[in-house]
């Protein structure tokens, strides 16, 4: 495995699948408190319009974060992540974690990152800087 001060700009990000369940979305939701229905209530869910339940996007975005933790280690740090939610996650769908090294300093990477359903609909898009510890 690369250390981080050896990838390059263009190099692929390791990728990473997760399928969201039921019980993490409810866990989700205890957690972070937000109860809405759409999360929660399948009947809910499909009277609002939208096919059954969604997961929250700040869990997609939690699933995404934790890949990119996974891969740094204790090597770096996450300094900023922004993340775009362009498409509802179900659970059940399988989402592919996935980026590249954008831009590269001394000590910095930036990377484009995105999570893919198995439909290959982009469901989330963004950057991430990552500091690489000394």
């Amino acid at each position: 495995m690369k250390n981080l001060l050896d990838y390059k700009i263009s190099d692929r990000l390791p990728e990473k699948e997760w399928v969201p369940t039921h019980a993490q979305v409810r866990q989700y939701a205890e957690a972070s408190g937000d109860f809405n229905p759409i999360h929660l209530d399948d009947t809910y869910a499909r009277q609002a319009g939208l096919g059954g339940v969604i997961a929250h996007g700040m869990l997609t975005m939690a699933q995404m974060a934790a890949a990119l933790t996974n891969w740094i280690g204790e090597e770096g740090r996450i300094s900023k992540l922004e993340v775009r939610f362009e498409h509802m996650v179900r659970p059940g769908d399988k989402i592919k974690f996935s980026g590249f090294i954008r831009e590269r300093s001394e000590n910095t990477l930036k990377c484009d990152i995105e999570a893919l359903n198995d439909k290959t609909q982009r469901v989330m898009s963004g950057v991430v800087q990552i500091d690489v510890l000394e």
